[in-house]
Parts: C-alpha cells; structure tokens; sequence
C-alpha cells in the first residue's frame, strides 16, 4: 500500500507526533552540518517531465534524516519535504504545528509567507481525504485561510499568490543550473532545492485559481467607483476611488495622479485604512487643451483634491503620494497647496527643468521617446516605444549624422513639437519655475513631505532639489529624506539585494513602501514615526550595514576632506592628493568633438567592475587608505582650467579601488553638468575661451560608504559627448542648433593642480 493509499492519521496524532519530534530532536547532539553529502543529479530544466519524480526521490531520502536545531526552521522545512514527498497529510500536520508555535512568538507581527505553505498543504491535504478536486479544496483552503486576515494582511498575501510563475521557474532552473556539475550536494542544497521547487509546482498548481477567488475575496472588502470629475471649462478628468468596507463612514484619502496605464496603487491604499485614489493626466495629442505634459497637471491635481473633499466618505483630509511622474504632480499640487493637502510622500521625482528632460543642463534622447509616445492620443501611436534596439539605432543615426539636436524628431520621421518647446526654455527660466515651488514658495509648504531616493536613481537630482530648496527657504520644513542603495524602482520593485552586480547591505533590505503608509499613518492617525525614520535625513551607509541619522545633508560628517588633481602621472593615471603640488602644473586633455568611432558606446551597466571605461576622461587616483573611510554626503569641487571653447559638458563619476583592484561606483549615473549652468542653472555664463578660469561646483549625487582599508578613491573628469544626449560643440550658442561643423575645432583643456574636490568624510585617511 502506498502513502497515498493509506488512512490518513488525525490531525491531533499527527500534531502530537509532530511535537514529540521536535522535542526529541533538540536533543540530538549531531551537527547538521556533519551529516553526509547526497547524491544528486539535478533535471535539464525545471519543466522537465522527470523533475517531479526526481524531487519527490531526494526529498523522500531526506525526510527520514533531516536535522535542524531551530525547531521552526525545522517544522518549517519539513513541511516542504514532506509537501516534495507528496505526503500532504503530513505536511499539513507539520504547518499546524508551526502556526501554534508562532501564534505565541509572534503574535502581532504581520503575516508571513509561509500562509501560502498552509494554504496549499490544507489544499492537498483535504484531497487526499475527501478525494475531492483540488479546485474545490484549494477555494476552500483559501477562504479559510484568507478571509480570517484583516485587509492590510490579506492584500500582502494575495500579493504574494498572485506572483508571476515565471519568476519561480526562473528561480528554479537558476537552482538547478547552479548545481549542475555536482555530483553530491550536502543536504542545505538540497533543501534550498526542494523548497524552489515545491513553491514553482504549488504554483503552477493554484494559479489559475488565483484570480476568480482574489476577485471574490476583494469585493468582500472594497468598494470601487470608476467616476469623472469636472473642470471648470468642462474638462474631464477620470479617476478610480477604493474605499474599504466596514470601515467609519469617512476616512483620510490617500491620492495619486499619474499616467494612465501606471501601476495603480488604490487598493493598496484601501487595505491600509484609507481611501485610495487615483487619477490620471488628462493631456494627449488628440485635444489642443491637453496636449502638453506637465502644463495643466498641478490645476487639476487641486481640483481632484477639492472634489476628495467634499465627498461623504472622505473626511476632508488628503495625502499625495507617487514615483517618477506622479511625484511631479504631488509637487505641482503643492505649489499653491489646498488646504485639504496635509501630506506628500514621492520617490525618483521627475522634476522638469531639473532632472527631465535635460539634467545638469543637458538634454537627454529618451526625452524625445517619452514625449513622443507617453503624451501619444492613441495606443496605436504607442507602438515601438518598448522596442529599444529602435531607439539605439536612431541614437546612432544621428550621432553619425552630425545634425543638429533639433532634428531629433525629423530623423525619426516624427517631429514633435512638446520636444521642440522643451529645447526652446535650456535655461531654468519662467517655464520651469510654474510648474513646481519656486523659490519663497517652499517657504509657504508647512505640511509633512517624505522623500525616498537612491544613490542608483536616475531621478536623485530631482529629488535631493526639492528637498534641499525645502530646507534652505524654510529651516523647520517637517521634510524627511531617505537615501540608500537603491535605484528609480524603489517603490515598485522594492529593494533589491544584487543591484547590477553590487551586493547591498542587509539593513538597507527594508520595504520601504510599507514604511511609506507606517509615515502617512504618523500624520493621519497619530502613530509612532517609522523605527527607520530617526532625524531628518536618513542614510544607509554602503558597507558598513547601517543606518545613520542627521538633520540635514551637511551635518551628515564632519570637515570635508579637499584632494588636489595633481599632474604628475604614472601611465595616464594622475594623483589625486591632500597636498597641493607648489609647482604649477597642468594636465592636457584633447577631445575631438567629430569622431564618431565610438558610436554604440554606452556606459557599462554593473556598478562593480574589474576595469574603468572613461572615454574622453582624465583619471586621479588617490593613495591606499590606511584605515576606513566614511565617505557621506555631496561632494563639491573648484576646477581651474583653460579652455578654447565658450562652453562644454562634463561628466564626473568617483569610484572605490578596493584592494582586490574592483572599481565600485560610488553613485551612478554619473554626476553631469553643463559648464555655463554650473553657477546658475536660471542664467547662463559662458566660459572665457583661452583664459584661465576657475569653475566651482556642488555635485548633485549623494552617496554614503565606509570605504575600507587599502582602498583608493578614483576621481573621473571627461567631457560628456554620447550619442544618447545633447552634444555641446562649444561654440557658446544655443546648444540645440549647433551641428558638428561647430566642432571642427577640438576641444583643449588644462586641468591645472590648483583644482581640488572636497569629499565629505568621517575618519581620515592617515588616521
């Protein structure tokens, strides 16, 4: 008779068994690791027919000599054996047993993933006795188990179920592939394995169960109106409210206005006690009142907050919330905040002027993508914008073209006039300062404002402007920084442990957007500031696995640490130094502003690496550090120069050397600046060609690691000509008319010692 076969034993046996296990096994003296390896030969792909059959094999070898010290990891990874060995019945005794555990130590945390684990093993389990489809037990598991859960739970649960199953088979095949010249593997492996695999084929098992039971479960608990609100002039505007059931009749309102077809995050917010609101920009092509991005969107976020409101189940407060373009409008809103408005909370804030569509002064290609498709009337017109080897290849076109930047569009076939105005206000001039506060109009924003950003973002210019234009026109803004290992999809995607190759810090691992409504909650409800939340600027420091606190970027260390660009060079490596050089010196940089040999180049992707690309760059490299290093905060730096043109853009990018000779980005993108903006982004000041002059300037990319010992810093300076942006020719006219005959002259620098950066550090060097 096989297990299946046999009369399944109660589940109060089996509980007693289970505890007597565990017992019993906290006594064993034997080491896990101790134990033999097992012979394994892992299946060609996860899909395969046979991995079933292979799986049940090693896990039905490892059930009867498994050993863990820790009694729930242990009851933990049992149920998964027992689950690979197909004997359900046990596994389900197994998760009872560890849910009574954990009902003691950790009653009052929010519900793990190991939900799923009971969920399935019930699901299995009662088919095994009732001999019923796995459909009609696997509803019932999910019912049971899902509608006991409040909605904060119950969101984050069906969030997890509804998991793409590509990403486990993924998963699983990448645990197959890494032991795929492995004879034996030790039973940690083999565990790990197991586990990969029993959670792709539960999966693959209930997954098309997931949406009709997730659709049943959630109108149980939401409301959702699909409702158009009224401009005055009759513009419409369409939004989607969430509201919870069961709830007080009028609750605090947290809103979103975006793109349409942007991630929509109303329910989250319903789940979390409020009402959740989203609503979407109203401009496209197909009317000529709408027809701008960015124009209309602050008039019309404030009209959606009014309308809020007034509404019977708001009760007249109302948060914004949102990433990329959705933190631009919380912004825009804010300019001329209602007093309804008690909060905004943004990440990767798109800021136009500042970080899109030009950065430091630059503008960038994907500028005239997002233009001409995201503010496209139809989907039709949409067509080709994921399609980036199409993109690349009209970058290459017009590098090698030489065109002017203007006839962007006119190579494309699609000359769009939102592109064209853009490039017609290079300046942060009037056009950019009514879309977001201004100047004295950060003064006036007295309601709560958190910011989340990364040292990896695109975006953390614009993020770190509005924070510090906050602070510098109002001292006591209640504004709050956050600032880690992360890039733009922060809140998206959550925190990511391998970003591009670097392995970030397990403090940094915080769900962030959870601590985003633990914030708002703060300001609604009167609770606790989030544990993460300590002072006004909070910072992970890379390396060193911690948080640190401040109340404001300059306070983040102590004295900066000034390093000279010293000319003296060892294999067109220069030095960086503490001491300034007392013989005048200089370092000669030529760049040719015609060729285009490297077309198709583009920056490399990891943020670790074993070798530095630098194209059209001068590299300083500093002395071994003889003891750690924190490196926190923005770096500054004065350039004294000579140069034969009125203008050029720069890219500067400071890199860790560490001993083992790996290069680690210390930010990333580079920090980039246009020369004659870097005084005065609102006014242009060219360059005095063939004097010498000096060039201050504060980077707009914040960093925080604990260098190690032996490390060198690496400071690039090159001049920023790429076929994904504006190409300066330095002729000192609008940059966006000038065309390579402007360039027929190649652009000479010196860089002279006198030029220095000062890094903020804690520790130096020599101590």
């Amino acid at each position: 008779m096989n297990a299946r076969s046999k009369p399944a034993p109660s589940i109060g046996v089996m509980r007693a068994v289970n505890s007597l296990i565990v017992l019993l096994f906290m006594m064993i003296s034997q080491a896990w690791a101790d134990a033999p390896d097992i012979e394994f030969r892992p299946p060609s792909t996860a899909d395969d027919p046979e991995t079933a059959m292979i799986m049940r094999d090693l896990a039905a070898r490892l059930v009867p000599v498994y050993e863990e010290p820790d009694a729930d990891r242990y009851l933990a990874n049992l149920s998964v054996l027992q689950m690979a060995a197909l004997d359900y019945t046990s596994a389900d005794a197994s998760r009872i047993s560890l849910r009574e555990r954990r009902r003691i130590t950790e009653s009052g945390l929010p519900v793990g993933r190991g939900i799923i684990y009971d969920i399935y093993a019930r699901a299995r389990a009662s088919e095994a006795e009732n001999r019923a489809p796995f459909a009609d037990n696997f509803a019932t598991s999910f019912r049971e188990g899902v509608s006991a859960l409040d909605d904060q739970d119950a969101y984050t649960v069906i969030r997890w179920l509804e998991t793409p199953l590509s990403d486990l088979r993924n998963a699983l095949q990448a645990a197959l592939d890494g032991l795929r010249n492995k004879d034996r593997i030790d039973q940690a492996e083999a565990v790990e394995l197991i586990r990969s695999y029993v959670s792709f084929d539960a999966y693959r098992a209930f997954n098309p169960l997931i949406a009709a039971l997730v659709a049943e479960d959630e109108n149980r608990r939401y409301a959702v109106d699909d409702v158009t609100i009224k401009r005055a002039g009759g513009a419409a505007i369409s939004a989607t409210v969430i509201r919870p059931k069961g709830r007080p009749a009028a609750l605090p309102a947290l809103f979103e206005f975006t793109q349409a077809g942007s991630r929509n995050y109303a329910k989250e917010c319903a789940a979390h006690g409020y009402v959740g609101v989203v609503a979407y920009a109203r401009w496209n092509r197909s009317t000529p009142e709408g027809s701008f991005p960015f124009e209309h969107d602050g008039d019309d976020a404030r009209t959606v907050i009014a309308w809020i409101a007034l509404q019977p189940w708001s009760d007249g407060r109302v948060g914004m919330y949102g990433e990329g373009y959705s933190a631009f409008t919380s912004w825009a809103a804010a300019k001329r905040p209602s007093p309804a408005l008690k909060a905004i909370a943004t990440s990767a804030s798109t800021v136009p002027g500042i970080s899109f569509p030009m950065e430091g002064g630059i503008f960038r290609n994907s500028a005239y993508r997002w233009s001409l498709h995201e503010a496209a009337a139809a989907p039709a017109d949409r067509n080709g914008d994921d399609n980036d080897a199409q993109w690349s290849a009209l970058d290459q076109t017009w590098y090698r073209s030489g065109r002017r930047y203007r006839d962007l569009g006119r190579l494309f076939g699609k000359p769009n006039p939102i592109f064209i105005r853009w490039l017609n206000h290079p300046s942060y001039d009037r056009y950019w300062q009514k879309l977001v506060p201004y100047r004295e109009q950060f003064a006036k924003l007295n309601i709560p404002v958190l910011t989340t950003t990364g040292y990896y973002a695109d975006s953390q210019s614009g993020d770190l402007y509005l924070f510090s234009q906050h602070l510098r026109y109002d001292p006591h803004a209640d504004h709050t920084l956050i600032i880690g290992p992360y890039d733009e999809s922060l809140m998206e995607q959550g925190p990511s442990a391998t970003l591009r190759g670097y392995q970030v810090d397990s403090a940094a691992l915080a769900d962030i957007r959870a601590l985003r409504y633990a914030w708002f909650d703060r300001v609604f409800k009167g609770t606790a500031a989030p544990s993460l939340v300590k002072d006004r600027v909070n910072y992970e420091v890379m390396g060193a696995n911690e948080w640190r606190h401040a109340p404001s970027l300059d306070a983040m260390v102590g004295q900066p640490l000034r390093l000279y660009l010293d000319a003296k060079a060892s294999e067109d490596i220069h030095l960086l130094t503490p001491q300034r050089n007392a013989k005048s010196a200089f370092v000669q940089q030529t760049v040719s502003l015609v060729d285009r040999t490297d077309a198709g180049r583009l920056p490399p992707g990891e943020l670790v690496s074993k070798n530095l690309e630098t194209p059209n760059a001068v590299v300083f490299l500093g002395e071994p550090l003889s003891g750690e290093t924190e490196f926190s905060g923005l770096f500054s730096g004065r350039l004294d120069l000579k140069v034969n043109k009125m203008d050029m853009d720069l890219w500067i990018m400071l890199y860790e050397q560490r001993a083992d000779g790996e290069y680690v980005h210390l930010f990333d993108p580079a920090y980039e600046i246009r020369a004659s903006y870097a005084r005065d982004r609102v006014h242009r000041h060219l360059l005095k060609a063939g004097e010498r002059q000096e060039l201050t300037f504060r980077s707009e990319r914040l960093t925080s690691r604990l260098l190690q010992k032996g490390s060198r810093l690496v400071f690039v300076i090159g001049i920023n000509k790429r076929q994904d942006r504006e190409i300066n020719y330095g002729s000192g006219n609008d940059v966006s008319e000038e065309a390579i005959a402007d360039g027929r002259i190649p652009l000479k620098i010196r860089w002279y010692n006198d030029s220095y950066i000062e890094i903020p550090v804690r520790g130096r060097p020599g101590d």
